[in-house]
This record gives structure tokens, sequence and C-alpha cells, in this order.
């Protein structure tokens, strides 16, 4: 219930659209009550020409007694007042009701649906909104699928029940509340055999309802399994195919298709008993009242007309019963499916934000760690990668981050920007701990570049000016320039407007990359981190690049990791990282005598590359 009041929140803005159609609604119910009372004239009266009555009772020849008082309701009194015929009244009430009914429907439904979008929409961008401001902690604990499967799937359950179920709950539920009114009008103790099938009725409903939420969300979370497969094989086709792995991922992808088909079985066989559990209460209940109303007609109780106006609304009133299980299976459905929506939006973030931080303008003197320790939470526990960390890096100064894999200088950058908070010590900017400073100024003061370059399926010119979309395009072009990126934009097919494909993957690595460091230096941030930005070229791209990072570098204090010592020699001081401790800092000339682990970095470098001048001597 908790969930439905959430959701019923987001329909405020919508409130005069939703008013709207619910009174639409209340006049498609009456309209279609009233053309059941219109049953007992037309088969008492209009079917019998010797009955020359001026008056054609809606309740009976005798009406019914409301608060001791007997009120009658003649059709005569809903007509204009020209027409005297039985037929040409019923004639008039049936086709003005229809014309009317019709009107109220497509109304009420459109201003229903309209309200139900309108609550989707919203939801959908305030998840996209939470998923998105979420720490990088987040995405590490939950896979790209499941997220996907959420945004789209569970929204588009709940999109479902909230506009076209809704529109057409509401029709069924004051079509049920005011055909109620013509049974018992018309039924009189008869009517009142229809309450002992209500217990079955709404037990069962319950039962079944309980048992589709949970089966729709065992089949939400299975599709998300083969959403995440798809991810994967698709974003990693290339691998796939080199490692001929296509029967594997074939296999993996209809294992997991093979779950969600058992789970939508399950799901389906808990809907499926609704409808034929509604059939058999609904007509046991008439086959009961046929019995009743004979004897009831034989006691001229009530007329035939009566009768036939009384079983119609009865079998009328079948309808909205029967669909009111599938209502609420489907209500069921998307309360399964929000309860991920809400949880997702819930999330606590790892990284939170201060009331009132501190909001910087500029970076000006430095940037330090202090007795700085953090810890990996996973399945297992705790997990310390950093130990220990001091280091200080003043305005204009290059830090290089160098070590063995492991040691933990991508978990160190990564502070930087605060993805994640340290566990005890304190990170300062300008004598600001970083947790009492806004995201937003912090991160607009960083730039970064990094192995695994991230562009999007958009034009190059997009790409370099990401966030930027009012830029000039003589600044793009600047920045292009001193990326050493311009010459090979020009050569495209349609220049800075050449969409690039998703990942820039019609370019090669040195592209991308020189297209990255582009884009880091139209932000022109006074801080820059440069994470194995060369690792993956070749030696040419990588010369390439070289010459783009050092124009990028110039008058910023920078965080650079590289294994290939030839990127840091033009660092101010080198931090090397062992076990996610800094075990030595100073120049390059400095390591080489005070550092064993810098000294066995840089032999192994001279030796790779002797060895790879011998092998081109020999090759020529």
């Amino acid at each position: 219930m908790k969930f439905y009041l959430r959701l019923l929140a987001y329909v405020r803005p919508y409130t005069l659209q939703a008013l709207a159609s619910i009174l639409l609604m209340a006049m498609v119910g009456l309209l279609d009550a009233f053309r059941v009372l219109l049953i007992k004239p037309i088969f008492d009266q209009v079917l019998k020409p010797s009955d020359i009555t001026p008056h054609l009772p809606l309740f009976g020849a005798h009406g019914v007694v409301i608060d001791h008082r007997v009120v009658q309701l003649n059709l005569e009194q809903l007509v204009p007042g020209h027409f005297h015929n039985a037929w040409t009244m019923v004639a008039f009430a049936l086709v003005t009701s229809s014309i009317v009914k019709s009107l109220c429907d497509y109304l009420g439904t459109y201003l229903s649906n309209y309200a139900g979008y309108g609550l989707i929409t919203d939801l959908r961008n305030d998840l996209y909104e939470s998923i998105l401001r979420r720490s990088v902690s987040f995405f590490q604990k939950h896979s790209t699928g499941t997220i996907l499967s959420t945004l789209i799937n569970d929204v588009e359950k709940v999109q479902f029940a909230m506009s076209t179920v809704m529109s057409e709950f509401l029709q069924q539920f004051f079509t049920f509340l005011f055909l109620t009114v013509v049974v018992i009008l018309y039924g009189g103790k008869l009517a009142w055999v229809l309450l002992l099938f209500v217990p079955v009725v709404i037990s069962s409903a319950r039962r079944i309802g309980r048992s589709v939420r949970t089966t729709t969300r065992s089949g939400q979370d299975k599709l998300a399994e083969i959403q995440n497969i798809l991810h994967e094989t698709v974003t990693g086709n290339r691998i796939v195919k080199a490692f001929n792995m296509e029967v594997w991922e074939m296999v993996r992808f209809r294992t997991a298709a093979r779950r969600l088909f058992r789970a939508n079985l399950r799901s389906v066989s808990a809907q499926a008993i609704s409808s034929p559990l509604m059939d058999f209460i609904g007509f046991v209940a008439i086959a009961l009242l046929l019995l009743l109303g004979r004897t009831r007609i034989q006691q001229h109780a009530m007329t035939e007309g009566v009768f036939l106006a009384f079983i119609v609304a009865v079998f009328k009133l079948y309808d909205p019963v029967r669909k009111f299980a599938l209502f609420y299976n489907n209500f069921q459905q998307a309360m399964g499916a929000s309860s991920s929506i809400f949880n997702f939006i819930d999330a606590q973030d790892d990284v939170r934000e201060k009331p009132g931080p501190v909001q910087l303008k500029a970076f000006k003197k430095t940037f330090s760690f202090n007795h700085v320790n953090f810890c990996y939470a996973d399945e297992e526990g705790q997990k310390q990668v950093l130990h220990d960390i001091n280091l200080i890096a003043h305005r204009g100064e290059v830090i290089a981050l160098v070590g063995p894999s492991g040691a933990g200088k991508t978990t160190l950058v990564n502070l930087i920007p605060r993805f994640f908070d340290v566990t005890s010590g304190a990170i300062m900017i300008d004598g600001h701990d970083l947790r009492d400073v806004s995201l937003h100024s912090l991160r607009t003061l960083i730039a970064k570049v990094t192995q695994e370059t991230i562009l999007f399926n958009d034009t190059v010119r997009n790409n370099i000016a990401y966030g930027q979309p009012d830029v000039p395009k003589q600044k793009i072009i600047d920045a292009a320039k001193a990326a050493l990126a311009h010459e090979f934009i020009e050569q495209m097919p349609d220049g800075y407007d050449t969409v690039i494909g998703e990942k820039g993957f019609r370019m090669s690595g040195g592209e991308r990359q020189r297209l990255a460091i582009a884009r880091a230096l139209l932000k022109d941030a006074p801080i820059l981190i440069l994470d194995e930005a060369t690792s993956a070229l070749d030696a040419q791209s990588e010369s390439l690049v070289q010459a783009a990072l050092a124009n990028l570098m110039q008058h910023r204090t920078v965080f650079v990791i590289a294994h290939r010592l030839s990127t840091v020699r033009r660092a101010t001081r080198i931090a090397v990282l062992e076990e996610g401790s800094i075990t030595a800092i100073g120049t390059y000339e400095e390591l080489l005598t005070s550092s064993p682990t810098f000294q066995k970095l840089h032999q192994l470098q001279f030796f790779d590359i002797s060895e790879a001048a011998v092998a081109a001597r020999n090759h020529s």
C-alpha cells in the first residue's frame, strides 16, 4: 500500500485531469445503468401496444421506498415534452444516452491516460535522475542489465497499470456502482442473495493477487538477467568473436531465456485462474437467481420486464466483477515492479553532500592527502586498498603515480573527484575537506582522461563540447587543434558534424584518445587526471597523444598514472605505490637511486626497449 500511495502522489500535477476523468467515467457508469433501466418499459410498454398508459415508470409500478417515502422516476420526465409515444420516448432516451456515454467514455479515457502517462513520465524522470546521481559504488553493486530492466521493464509494468488499466478500472468501477443500485432497486430481496458470494470473490482475488505479485517480481529479475547478457555480448562482441564464444553465449542466453519462460509461466498460471473462477462463481449465482426469480414472477411479486431488467443488470454487473480480479492482478504486478523502482530512488549513497557545502570558485594553492586510508566493502567484508597515504600537490605541479598492477593507483585518483569517500584521514583542497565541498563545484575543477575512452554516439562537435552545447565552434576547433585532432576530423565525411558511432568505434584508438583530450582541453579545468592515457596505443599513436597531452598539461595541476616510465619523466615528483602504500617519493633521478621498486620497473622497461631495438635491427 505504501508503494501505491507513493505512486498516487505523482498524480498531484495532473489533479484536474484525474478529477475530470473520474467525473466523466461516473457519467459512463450512470448512463450504462440507465440503459438497463430502459429494459423494463421496453418489455412492459413498448412491446405491448395494447398498454396505453401515459407513464413509463423506471423503478416499477409503485416506485421505491427511500427514507419512508415512495420515490418514482418516469421516463417522460427525462425526455422533451413533445414526445408522447412510448416507442419515441424510449428510442430518444437510448440514442441520446448512447451519444453522451460515447463522448464521456472518449474524454474520460483520454484524460485518465493523460494523468497516467504524465505520472509515469515524472516517475521515469525521477528514477533516471536518481540513478544518474548515485555514487560510483552503486554501479558496482548493480549490473547494467538490472538498472536497464528497472528503467524500462519495471516502469512499463507500472505504466500499463496506471494508464490503460486505470482508465478501464474507473469505467468498470462506476458501472459496477450504478448497476448495483439497479440490482437492489429491481431485485429487492433477490439482490441480497449476491452478498453470499462476496467473501468468496474477495478472498480468492487476494490470494491470487499475492501470488501474481511474487511471480511478477521473479519474472522481472529473470528479464534483467537476459538484458545483462545482451549488454555484455553486444558491447563485447569483438571479444566474443575473437574467442569463438558465439555458441557459449547462445547457451548462456538460452538458459536465461528458459528461466524467464518458466517464471512467466508461473505468473500466467497465477493470473489465468482468476477469470474461470469468477465465471464459475458468477453463473452459480445467476442460476440461483433464475430459480428464485421464477417463483417471484409466479407470485406476481414482479413483472417479466422487471425481472429481465434485473437479470440483465446482474449479467452486466458480473463483467466488472470478473474484470476487478484482472485489475487487481495488474495492480499487484505494478506494485511488484514499483518496489524495485522506489528501492533505487530511495537508495542511500555512500558519497553524500553535506547541507550548505562550500562552493569552490577556483583551485589556488594545494591538493593534499592526509593519512588517507580506504577500504572496499564487498560480500566478504572490508578489503583495505590504501594505507596511510600522505601526498601533497601544489598548483601547477605534475604528480606521477607508478607501481605494479593492483597497487592502488587508480583507486587513489578516483578519490580526487570524490567518486568514493575515504575510510579515514582527509583529502584537502585549498584547506577544505572534500567532504565539506559541493560535488558540483569540485568536479567542475577536474578533467579526466582515461585508458578506456568514453565517447557517445553523437557528432564529433558534441563529443568535444560535452555538456556545453552553446560553446562557439571556434573554441571547439581550437581545442581539437591543441589535441592534434583537427586534421583527422576535417578528413571525416561531415567534419565536426560526423556521427562517430557507439563509443567512437568508427575511429582508431589514437583518434578516440585525442578526441577525449580535446574534450578535457575545452573544459579547461585546473586539475587534470591522466589514468593510463597512452597504455593501449601503438608507438605512432602514442607519440601523437603524448604531444597532445603535453599541450593539455600546461599550466595545470596533474595527477598522472602510467606504466611506461617515459610518460612520467616530466613529472615534478613521482610517488611509488606498493600494496596500497606510498613507499617512495621523488624525482625520476632520485628514485633511480633510492627506490628498489622504481629501479626494477626501470630495468624491466629498459630491457624491453633494448630487446625491441635488437629485434628491429635483425629484421632489417
